[in-house]
Formats: structure tokens, sequence, C-alpha cells
């Protein structure tokens, strides 16, 4: 993968900071993973936990320096921005009720955000993070990880060039088994949380992986949708939140859409699809097969493509990192959000226009989009599937 810009060739890391990802997380370890593999972050403070001293043993176990070592976000982003060698960003990897109050605290303070999905759990909130956002113009990413995957920014490539021709049908699914049984209740930290309005919000299995799947239609064909009907289950007995989602959609133009989202669905371990129909052509995209993407012509055989392929654009180009024949997936497509927004960060500090390539990484409007698309499925299944309107005004 080549350097956006000669400021990343030569510029040290960025000094990050991270809230969450302590002893005991999952995703807090993909993202400190994945923001060193470019060499363009180096974390530096972090509040670990909510608890003391896990938050003092995690921040031991990674080497920080004590006095970096925070046992709250606030005190945090404090004591960071009053620091000659302040953090420059902040990677938030909390549960979904504390992403607002976090990334509020430190975009006030001058400092870009990288937030874990979804933003917030109220849409309230997430109009609020819009406009901090927009009056600061600092930088906020969104972490739609699979976004970062080659052949995912070739399929957008492919729809905005016109191969698909006029779009007319989208299906999205996100299925998963691991919640097929009430896993909460035998102390399992992820799952616990996961089924926890308190923390999760009003969207369960919808939130947790339904976003990612509504996301990646967003992204490869640059439509939003206007309304949807919804139709929510809570198949595990004493479950507080789904954990399956069927969902209609309708686009702008006319296009029409389904969205299956379950973490009930045995068989299944990480199943994101994805499907697009123009006019013209079809695409078909799968997460558990992320090196392949499948192109069908009206009129002609179907094609596979594969990443690192002659015939692929300059986008899928940006974002592959070993030749073609390796695989390549989950820990490289994080990374190259964590790389173009490394790019955007440098390229507003610098007062200069940012690398167009390293633009793709999901916004902060993104991610307002995600939170009306769970509430608006909450309210659209609590009407009995009715149609609701899924945009979100800012």
């Amino acid at each position: 993968m080549v350097d956006a810009t000669s400021d990343a060739r030569t510029s040290p890391p960025l000094r990050l900071g991270m809230v969450g990802g302590g002893r005991g997380a999952f995703i807090g370890a993909v993202h400190r993973l994945c923001a060193r593999m470019d060499g363009q972050f180096e974390l530096v403070a972090g509040a670990l936990s909510s608890d003391a001293q896990r938050a003092r043993d995690s921040g031991a176990d990674l080497g920080l320096a004590p006095d970096r070592v925070y046992t709250s976000f606030a005190q945090m982003a404090a004591a960071e921005a009053g620091r000659p060698d302040s953090i420059e960003v902040v990677s938030i990897v909390t549960p979904n009720d504390s992403h607002h109050a976090i990334a509020r605290a430190f975009l006030d303070r001058g400092i870009d955000v990288i937030c874990d999905k979804p933003m917030t759990t109220t849409v309230e909130d997430a109009v609020d993070l819009v406009q901090a956002v927009r009056r600061s113009g600092l930088v906020f990413g969104l972490t739609h990880n699979y976004t970062g995957y080659p052949l995912v920014r070739q399929a957008r490539e492919m729809v905005a060039a016109g191969e698909l021709g006029t779009i007319r049908v989208v299906q999205a699914e996100y299925v998963q088994d691991w919640l097929s049984t009430k896993l909460e209740d035998t102390g399992h930290k992820q799952a616990g949380w996961r089924v926890d309005p308190r923390r999760a919000g009003a969207g369960g299995c919808l939130g947790d992986i339904g976003t990612h799947a509504y996301h990646l239609v967003d992204f490869v064909t640059g439509l939003h949708a206007r309304e949807l009907a919804a139709d929510l289950g809570r198949f595990v007995e004493g479950r507080m939140l789904d954990d399956n989602a069927h969902i209609l959609l309708r686009y702008e133009g006319g296009v029409r859409g389904m969205l299956w989202a379950s973490q009930v669905a045995p068989g299944n371990e990480n199943g994101l699809r994805l499907r697009v129909y123009g006019d013209k052509a079809g695409l078909e995209w799968s997460q558990e097969h992320p090196n392949q993407l499948r192109f069908a012509p009206v009129g002609r055989p179907p094609q596979v493509m594969s990443r690192g392929g002659p015939c692929l654009g300059a986008a899928a180009a940006h974002a592959t990192r070993i030749p073609a024949g390796h695989p390549e997936g989950y820990l490289e497509g994080f990374a190259n959000l964590y790389h173009d927004l490394a790019e955007q960060i440098r390229a507003r500090r610098a007062k200069r226009a940012p690398d167009p390539r390293a633009l793709l990484v999901p916004t902060v409007e993104d991610g307002a989009r995600g939170v009306k698309f769970i509430a608006a499925a909450v309210e659209s299944n609590a009407h009995n599937g009715a149609w609701v309107d899924a945009r979100v005004r800012v």
C-alpha cells in the first residue's frame, strides 16, 4: 500500500489515546493492532476501563507511562489537553451508551476522534455530534470497518461509474449464530452489554450488526433510505433487545431494498453479504470471501473479480496491501480506515487538501444516519411494521 503523501513517510506517528479497550475487551485490541499497522499512530495514553484498577493494569500491559493512564475519560481529556505532548486523536472503543459524552469531551478540547459504531444511542446525541464536528472542523471517523475492504471500494467505484446502470434493488444481510442461546446469563462480557438496553441502546442485533449492513448499502451505492418498515424479533426467551430483524427499505429514486440481520441463525459465523442490482448488471460481495467480487452484466456470463487483479480501479488498489492470491481481510480493512484517517488529520493540521482516496472513511453524518436507522426500525416495529421516515435532519 503506497502512502498518500510524503507527510506519512517523514512525520512522526500521530499520538493516539484510547478510551475503553482494557483487559477482557475484544475490539480495543483490534483497534490498537490496526492503528499500528502502517506506523501512523502510537498509543501514548488511555482511560482503558471504568474500573480504576483494571485501567491501571491494562495501561501497564500496554507499556503506557503511569501518568498517562487515566481512570476516567473526563480526567484524560482535561489532562491531555493541557500537555505540550497531548494526544492528537482519541479512539473510542467503549459500549454504545458512552460514545456521545466521550466524543464531546475530546472534540471540545480540539482533539480529533475515531469512534466505534453505532455512534450514539439516540438521534438527538447523534445530531449534536454532527453539529459539534461541523463547528470545530475536526476529523471524526466512524469505524464501519468493512468499508476498508478493497473489493467493497471497487464495488463503490463501479456503481459510481455507471457500470450497473440505474440501481433498482439492493439486498444486505448480516447473520451470525453466537447469541442463539442466552449467552448473556453466563457472564460473557461481550454478550452482556450488547443485549442490555441501558448500554447498547434501543437496538440489539439491529445496532450491533444491522448498522453495518445498512451502511454498506449507502457506501457502495451512494443512496440513502427514505423510509423503512421493520419486523424485529426476540427469539431467546427473556432477552431484552432484538436478536433478529427483517427490514424493507425504500431509497431515493424508487430503489427498493431488503435487510436481514440475525444473531440467532445457526451455521452462520460472520455472514455479511451485499447484493446490488441495476438495469445493466449486478454485483455481489460476501465478507467471508472478501477477496472476490461477482459482477454479472445483463446478457453476459458472470465474472469473478479478485483483489489485486489487473482489472481493478484506483480505489481498490489504494486499499490493497499484499499481492493477489494472499488472503487479506478484517484487520487490513480496519487498518485502511486508520491509514486514511491519519492522512485526513495530517492534512487538516497542515492546512492542505487531503488525498481524495483517503476520504472514503465513514463520517459523523454516516453515524447519524445509522442511529436514525435504529430508531426508525424500533418505531416501525412498535407500530406493527408501519413505514417510518428514515431520514436524519441536521
